[in-house]
């Protein structure tokens, strides 16, 4: 069984880092659209230094700190009950698991760019933070932890946005220049983080749909039609998650392109309308 703080935690990491990678996929296709690159995580621009990489410091950092409270303060230290490993605290040694993939590709992404040691090209970097994702997701599928009814409902649409941010990540590395690619990974960084939001603020929080509760630990439905009825409540707020990101990203693609659009963006657009004037010439 999970916490609010225990999805809230993850799901701002998440959104932060999904945010950010929407809005410097779009700035970097509008600056120079010929020359687009697909990108795993984006230097804060202008900067030099730790800033730089600032991106990168902040999955590190913050997946070590999330690693510390699901490993160290959740079980208090008591790793081993009767010579195995503690059973009250296993939901927290799993997470510990997938946090611990995500500090890794933070900590090979910064070697890779601050240092000669480790050299790796970008498409490296997107098969290792695919491999964090794979993790993420074998987690959630086989948890052991039993989401079942309203909570495993909830679970399932995570696991899709997971499987959403592995699948647009190794596409990233196979097409390298796709910008579609890249700023469909940023999307599915921000559903994943807002769902986790969402989930914490309906599992855990004040959300909790009529004739559902949270008892001893479990989410528990007074009969199958409130638990049905909390299912369809969940998918109508997926699909107002899903609406909303979209209305924001065409939003800020048009803000940026007035702002920062380069002049062979605006000549990719109009080629279209030039041959289809032809067209109608013949």
């Amino acid at each position: 069984m999970g916490s609010f703080k225990g999805h809230a935690v993850p799901g701002t990491l998440f959104l932060v880092v999904g945010l950010w990678h929407i809005w410097s996929a779009l700035v970097r296709y509008v600056s120079d659209p010929k020359s687009f690159r697909v990108r795993v995580w984006n230097p804060v621009p202008g900067f030099d230094g730790r800033i730089k990489y600032l991106e990168l410091y902040v999955i590190a950092v913050g997946a070590f700190i999330d690693l510390c409270i699901e490993l160290l303060y959740s079980p208090h230290l008591k790793f081993f009950v009767n010579g195995v490993l503690n059973p009250a605290h296993m939901n927290d040694f799993e997470h510990s698991g997938m946090l611990l993939m995500f500090f890794i590709f933070g900590v090979i992404a910064l070697l890779s760019q601050e240092t000669r040691f480790l050299p790796l090209p970008e498409g490296a970097l997107c098969l290792i933070a695919a491999t964090a994702f794979s993790a993420e997701y074998l987690l959630f599928y086989f948890h052991s932890t039993t989401h079942k009814g309203l909570e495993g409902y909830y679970h399932i649409i995570l696991v899709l946005l997971i499987g959403l941010c592995i699948l647009s990540t190794v596409t990233g590395a196979l097409l390298p220049t796709s910008f579609p690619v890249d700023l469909c990974n940023g999307i599915a960084l921000t559903l994943q983080g807002i769902w986790f939001y969402q989930t914490a603020f309906t599992l855990y929080g004040p959300m909790m749909p009529d004739g559902c509760q949270l008892k001893e630990g479990m989410i528990s439905c007074h009969s199958a039609d409130n638990e049905v009825r909390g299912e369809l409540l969940a998918n109508f707020q997926f699909f107002s998650i899903v609406l909303g990101v979209l209305v924001a990203v065409v939003g800020a693609y048009s803000f940026i392109a007035s702002r920062f659009g380069h002049s062979d963006l605006t000549r990719l657009h109009a080629v279209p309308v030039l041959v289809d004037d032809q067209m109608r010439g013949f």
